[in-house]
């Protein structure tokens, strides 16, 4: 039998039906990612695999190093066909690790390779073969969306982003998949990084159009670009942070703060906390004010390997699971936003699966009785999108929260090919609630289970995040 088959990953015959008759046609909305607009707007086409495959996947750059791989085969002048050759080399030790299943799936659906196992034997016909598709139609940054059924696309954007490459895409009538940006206000929280905050508040000025000396000046530019993101389509925000920040801060007391960080002044982590606190709270109001939703992506400990970073810089594979509290500051923020009735709709993902049971629990709070699922818990996220990190949030989010009105899952990738984690979660979906029809732990009614199914793997987002209204 072939390794990818139609039943991979699926255990029992309702595993099976559900995921062929109530799934596996439904197209995709990917509500978080890192693709490049420009690559979009361009239409991207890659030289060769190993530029397609391995360029920017710390994923597969992590594995490679702790399989014995140099450097320069990985982030280093080697040639395509060489670092090809090692990743090759590197895939039979990579068994039970989520990228076997992941580079397999790939190229069984993009390449059609599904007769061999990429390995150091097999790796010369698949480069060669991959190679002559990506020659051919349909191979291009928008042809593999389109091969994808993807119908929404959600970018990662910083607030001075100008967003022309949305707007070339929207403006092209022969292309169907909506691109829309993400408003990703992280450097506005960079205080304690004094030179980062520094030119970054110059490139926030030049967006805006404004002069930022004081913290209404800031307050106020943020709000136009806020403003302008709304008006190119946003439907949602994104903090990646440390942890969840909130503690007492007046006004007074943040303009005060950013005022001598404006000066060039230092200022003290316990003051850079209550101005993070501030701005949480502010940008969050932002949010609720235009009904769009607020994600949360916590708990990274990035940047560790210093000798690496100050060779390759950020986002290399050098980031892991930080361990810092989050519950008593979640349940602050939460609170003080639905006291003054501006609690946005909210996606909060952990990248530490020991807050889980917290997440879930927390979320169940501040639900409001009238928007189905407003408080959602993000599918698996970075370390944890894996058959494990999502069978494990699929598990505490159904014993302590609604199963049902999940918004399902997401790439949060900068691959074009990262779509098959979508097929991957729906499969594994399928197979849990499948296992359980078989068990009697569920009713063995396809006519009850199949409509959620569909719900998580596609209706649930597309009413949530309003994509059914253009």
């Amino acid at each position: 039998m072939k390794f990818i088959h139609e039943d991979f990953l699926l255990e029992t015959p309702q595993a099976r039906r559900l995921y062929h008759a109530h799934a596996e046609a439904l197209p995709l909305i990917d509500y978080h990612c890192h693709l490049s607009p420009r690559e979009i707007a361009e239409d991207l086409r890659w030289p060769d695999m190993a530029t397609l495959w391995l360029g920017g996947d710390h994923y597969k750059w992590r594995a490679m190093r702790t399989a014995g791989v140099e450097e320069r085969f990985i982030t280093g002048d080697a040639s395509p066909w060489e670092k090809f050759e090692k990743y090759a080399q590197t895939m039979p030790k990579l068994l039970r690790n989520p990228l076997y299943h992941w580079s397999h799936l790939e190229l069984a659906r993009y390449f059609g390779i599904d007769d061999i196992l990429l390995g150091p034997g097999t790796a010369r016909e698949i480069f060669d073969r991959c190679n002559e598709l990506l020659t051919q139609p349909g191979f291009s940054a928008r042809g593999l969306m389109e091969k994808s059924k993807v119908e929404v696309v959600c970018t990662t954007d910083d607030p001075v982003d100008s967003l022309q490459y949305h707007r070339t895409v929207a403006a092209d009538k022969n292309f169907r998949i909506r691109v829309l940006p993400t408003w990703r206000p992280d450097k506005a929280l960079l205080i304690d990084k004094p030179e980062t905050f520094s030119t970054w508040i110059g490139q926030l000025e030049k967006a805006a159009g404004v002069t930022v000396t004081k913290l209404d000046d800031f307050m106020s530019a943020l709000q136009q670009r806020h403003d302008f993101f709304a008006s190119q389509g946003c439907r949602l925000s994104d903090r990646g942070l440390d942890t969840v920040w909130a503690e007492d801060c007046t006004r007074a007391d943040a303009a005060a703060i950013f005022e001598r960080a404006r000066l060039g002044q230092p200022v003290s982590p316990s003051e850079a906390v209550r101005y993070k606190s501030f701005l949480l709270h502010e940008l969050a109001v932002m949010d609720a004010a235009k009904g769009w939703t607020m994600q949360i992506h916590y708990g990274a400990q990035r940047n560790n390997n210093t000798r690496m970073f100050g060779q390759l810089g950020a986002d290399t594979g050098f980031d892991s699971i930080a361990d810092l509290p989050v519950a008593a500051a979640m349940a602050r923020h939460f609170d003080r936003l639905d006291s003054a009735g501006a609690l946005p709709k909210t996606i909060i993902y952990n990248l530490n699966p020991r807050d889980n049971e917290v997440v879930a629990t927390m979320l169940g709070n501040f639900q409001d009785g009238f928007t189905a699922g407003k408080m959602q818990f993000g599918s698996g996220w970075w370390f944890l999108d894996q058959l494990d990190g999502m069978t494990r949030q699929i598990e505490a989010l159904s014993q302590m929260g609604l199963l049902s009105c999940f918004v399902g899952m997401l790439t949060d990738s900068r691959s074009f090919l990262s779509y098959t984690r979508h097929e991957y979660f729906r499969r594994l979906l399928c197979n849990i609630l499948g296992r359980d029809m078989q068990m009697g732990l569920i009713p063995d009614n396809e006519s009850l289970v199949g409509p959620m199914v569909r719900d998580i793997c596609y209706d649930n987002a597309c009413h949530y995040f309003g994509f059914e209204n253009p």
